[in-house]
């Protein structure tokens, strides 16, 4: 595809440009990242002092979303940053600040990868005020990455990719999904969506497994949401 060059200052294409993909499933992907880790400092908190059983099921919610937000952000590494700035020069700050953002995510991502599995074996307190601080520096470094993100990266790959590329970084996050966690991280994200899920489910899952999901997957997403608070 032929680069399409912006402005020097990196301003996003104007609002007449014609789109060549849909990649609002960025935006609906981070809304996963906003809610997931937004309550992890509530789900921690809420095991009490040495329930490692409790702790056990947070901890292991809590690495499902480490280990989607880990292969979001490598995908984009490996897929988009260089096409990005061939297609679109003017975007080269954007993504240089990008890298940047992602470098900062990965220290408290690794952080937060060393200290679960102590905190998921004994439920301490104290265990859990490692996985906390990790938490805090995930959080802090999402809320300005993400709004960055959708504001000066997606309006350009919808200019500047096509939805075959696109569709590429939804099958890549679906892959880095752990075995047998289907069914509660796609619960998760319908949860995180504005309305709910309804909209992204007709558009991205097929009538089939909309029929699976509400026979059998809805109740295993709710089974492990109760679990997570507490309440069953």
């Amino acid at each position: 595809m032929p680069a399409a060059a912006l402005p020097s200052s990196g301003d996003a294409p104007r609002d007449d440009e014609a789109k060549t993909c849909d990649a609002r499933g960025m935006a609906e992907i981070h809304r996963l990242f906003k809610v997931g880790f937004g309550e992890a400092p509530s789900l921690v908190d809420h095991v009490s002092d040495s329930d490692a059983a409790h702790a056990e099921v947070v901890g292991e919610h809590l690495a499902m979303l480490s280990t989607s937000l880990h292969a979001h952000h490598e995908g984009e590494d490996s897929m988009l940053w260089d096409r990005l700035e061939q297609r679109a020069p003017g975007c080269a700050m954007h993504v240089e600040r990008m890298k940047q953002h992602h470098a900062q995510l990965l220290v408290h991502l690794t952080a937060l990868d060393a200290a679960l599995p102590a905190w998921r074996a004994s439920g301490s307190r104290a265990d859990a005020a490692s996985v906390l601080s990790a938490i805090d520096g995930v959080n802090e470094a999402l809320d300005v990455h993400l709004p960055d993100e959708e504001a000066n990266i997606v309006p350009v790959m919808e200019r500047t990719f096509t939805q075959k590329e696109i569709e590429w970084f939804g099958e890549h996050g679906r892959a880095a999904t752990p075995k047998g966690k289907t069914f509660v991280m796609l619960g998760s994200i319908l949860a995180a969506q504005p309305d709910g899920g309804d909209d992204w489910m007709r558009r991205n899952l097929p009538a089939p497994v909309r029929g699976i999901w509400r026979a059998f997957g809805r109740r295993t997403y709710e089974r492990n949401r109760a679990q997570l608070l507490g309440t069953r």
